[in-house]
């Protein structure tokens, strides 16, 4: 069966969403991308971001710089948290990141991209993935070339979201360009884009021919996409989750939550989850607003018993 994963997104895919989505299919999770000169100079933050001792081995870590010495130096410490791999992002594309020279940045320049894989791979025993874009704008499209870059500097596979960093979300995902990086490589292939319905993975996997699938914005409150895509890839159909089902999963990802971070911490992170998962719910709008106004665990508790009982 081919691998189902939980793409890494920032100030999302923390221990406990990891860990819901791994209980619903998910074959292993990538943690919210790292920074490697925050890990060099020694930030409290970027170390807490690479605990994956809650994972059981099915982890990846990624981190994101374009310094190759202090890319390796982060690889040398994101070992020791002996991950199942490390992604090096080189396709985010938000302002702060790009601005920095980082992220999706490194599309423009091939070479410098080279040196910073090279690094990582080079840093320590631990197969080294690679996530990029279509190109940096539609006047450079330039993922074949990017792809072919990182499997001679060392990766051991890539992923690839094919949409330019001028895109942003916006648009379609292009899944020619998936398969024309499939074509062009010997090493596997991730995709990754516009999978929200288990027939976006199917689509995905017929037109690419990619070797895994990637989800991100599709398990947004919606975790139980892994175990829907696995059952219609072996099948042809695919379980509902019932309203009772979808709240208790998120309450359930609210307690691990606070079970490692102070309540006043992890409410307000949990609330954006919450909203994701009463999405489309009887009465949502109204519980959204109570929900952004709690504070305790035993306020979204409360929220979420009178949902149950609408």
């Amino acid at each position: 069966m081919i691998k189902i994963t939980l793409a890494p997104l920032a100030g999302v895919t923390d221990r406990a969403f990891r860990n819901i989505c791994r209980c619903f299919g998910a074959d292993f999770a990538t943690t919210e991308m790292v920074s490697a000169k925050g890990l060099y100079y020694g930030d409290k933050k970027s170390s807490e971001l690479m605990d994956i001792s809650h994972d059981n081995g099915r982890a990846a870590i990624q981190l994101f710089g374009s310094e190759p010495e202090i890319m390796a130096f982060a690889v040398s410490e994101a070992v020791k948290r002996k991950p199942s791999s490390i992604d090096i992002n080189m396709g985010c594309p938000m302002p702060k990141i790009v601005n920095n020279g980082d992220g999706s940045a490194l599309m423009k320049d091939i070479k410098k991209a080279e040196s910073v894989i090279k690094a990582a791979v080079n840093a320590g025993d631990v197969p080294i993935s690679v996530k990029f874009r279509s190109g940096y704008d539609s006047q450079s499209i330039n993922a074949v070339e990017f792809a072919q870059m990182c499997e001679s500097a060392g990766a051991s596979s890539i992923c690839i979201h094919p949409r330019t960093r001028e895109q942003l979300y916006t648009g379609t995902a292009d899944y020619t360009i998936i398969a024309a990086v499939k074509n062009a490589v010997k090493i596997p292939v991730v995709g990754n884009g516009d999978i929200f319905t288990p027939k976006d993975a199917e689509k995905m996997l017929e037109q690419t021919g990619c070797d895994s699938i990637s989800v991100a914005r599709g398990a947004l409150g919606n975790p139980f996409i892994f175990t829907q895509i696995k059952q219609y890839l072996g099948k042809g159909s695919f379980s509902q989750f019932t309203a009772e089902e979808r709240l208790n999963a998120a309450l359930s990802q609210a307690r691990e939550m606070c079970e490692y971070k102070p309540e006043r911490i992890a409410v307000p992170e949990m609330r954006k989850h919450m909203a994701w998962y009463i999405k489309g719910m009887y009465g949502a709008a109204k519980y959204k607003n109570r929900i952004f106004e709690a504070k305790t665990m035993a306020q979204i508790t409360d929220i979420v018993n009178e949902m149950m009982n609408l």
